[in-house]
C-alpha cells in the first residue's frame, strides 16, 4: 500500500442533530450531540487508513484536551502525526455543525485562531518516504511553496490537491499538480455555469497535463483525463441520508485511493461515488468499506 502524506486541517466538530433546520430567531432542542474530530485533509486521511494505506499529517494542533482529542482519534487510525506543529495555547479549531436529520444536510459555523500549518514546518518533514503527497488548497502563498519545493526535489512524487473553496489567486495552486479535485461549489463560483463538462474543459485548455475530477452532488461526478476524454458516475445515494458531513472528503479518499492502486480512471470514479454514498447512509467515518 502507499504511504500517503496529507497537508491540510483537522478540527473539533461539534455536531447537534435537529429534526429540521430552525429558522432564523428561533430555539431548538437537539436530538443528539456528539463531538469528534473533523477537518477534510484528516477525514481523507482517516478513510485512506482503513482503505489499508500508511498516513501521516502535516497541520496544527494546540496542547489541550481539544488537541488531545484529534490526536487520540488519529492514532486510532494509525495515523503519523509526528510532522505537526502542536502550539501552547490556542484553540483548536472548531466546526459547529447542525446535522438536519430530516434530509442528512449540514450547516457550519467554523472558528480558528491558530495560525496554519507553514512552509517552514513543510520542510522538516522528508518526502523521500512517501508515495503521495495530498493538500488542501488553503493558505495559498505557503502551499504554492510546498508545492513547488515537493516537485524541485521529487519530480516523479504524485500531488493531488483539493480545492473546496475559491480564494484569491488559487488558480496558482493548480500548474504543478497532478490531480485536482474541485468540489461542485468551486466549480460553480468558478465558471458560473451548472456544467462540470464547460468548468473542467476550461480548467483543461489552461492545465492540460493535469487529471481533473469533479464532484457533482446527486448527479454523480465528472473527470477530464489528460488527453480530454470525459468521463462520468452516477451517484449511489443510500436508502436513508443519515449524514453527508465529510462526504467529499470520502470521495477524495476514494480517488486517491484508486489512483495509487493504478487502476482505470473510469473505475476509481465510479468507486469513489460509491464509497461517499455508502458514507452518506451511516453516522462518522468508521468502518468505510
Amino acid at each position: 500500500m502507499a504511504r500517503i502524506l496529507g497537508i491540510g486541517t483537522a478540527t473539533v466538530d461539534i455536531i447537534n442533530t435537529v429534526a429540521n433546520y430552525p429558522a432564523e430567531d428561533t430555539e431548538i432542542r437537539a436530538i443528539k450531540q456528539r463531538v469528534c474530530r473533523g477537518g477534510n485533509a484528516t477525514n481523507t486521511l482517516v478513510v485512506l487508513s482503513q482503505l489499508g494505506h500508511h498516513c501521516t499529517w502535516g497541520g496544527v494542533g494546540v496542547n489541550g484536551p481539544d488537541g488531545q482529542l484529534v490526536l487520540a482519534e488519529l492514532a486510532h487510525y494509525a495515523i503519523d502525526t509526528s510532522p505537526c506543529r502542536i502550539w501552547g495555547q490556542g484553540k483548536m479549531p472548531t466546526s459547529y455543525i447542525l446535522l438536519n436529520q430530516q434530509n442528512g444536510s449540514r450547516t457550519i459555523v467554523h472558528y480558528r485562531d491558530l495560525p496554519e500549518f507553514s512552509f517552514n514546518d513543510f520542510q522538516r518533514i522528508n518526502l523521500s518516504t512517501f508515495n503521495w503527497l495530498h493538500f488542501e488548497a488553503r493558505q495559498v502563498a505557503e502551499t504554492a511553496q510546498m508545492i513547488e519545493q515537493a516537485k524541485q526535489q521529487y519530480p516523479q512524487l504524485p500531488i493531488s490537491l483539493e480545492v473546496e473553496k475559491a480564494r484569491p489567486q488559487i488558480e496558482q495552486l493548480f500548474t504543478q499538480v497532478d490531480v485536482l479535485l474541485f468540489s461542485k461549489t468551486f466549480a460553480q463560483y468558478y465558471s458560473h455555469a451548472n456544467q462540470a463538462e464547460l468548468f473542467l474543459r476550461s480548467i483543461h485548455s489552461q492545465i492540460p497535463r493535469a487529471c481533473l475530477i469533479c464532484a457533482w452532488g446527486i448527479a454523480g461526478a465528472y473527470a477530464l483525463t489528460p488527453t480530454g476524454d470525459l468521463l462520468q458516475s452516477q451517484a449511489f445515494p443510500p436508502t436513508q441520508v443519515v449524514d453527508t458531513l465529510g462526504a467529499g472528503d470520502v470521495f477524495n479518499a476514494g480517488i486517491i485511493d484508486g489512483l495509487c492502486r493504478q487502476q482505470p480512471l473510469a473505475i476509481i470514479l465510479t468507486q469513489a461515488c460509491q464509497l461517499a454514498g455508502n458514507q452518506c447512509g451511516r453516522e462518522g467515518l468508521q468502518l468505510i468499506s
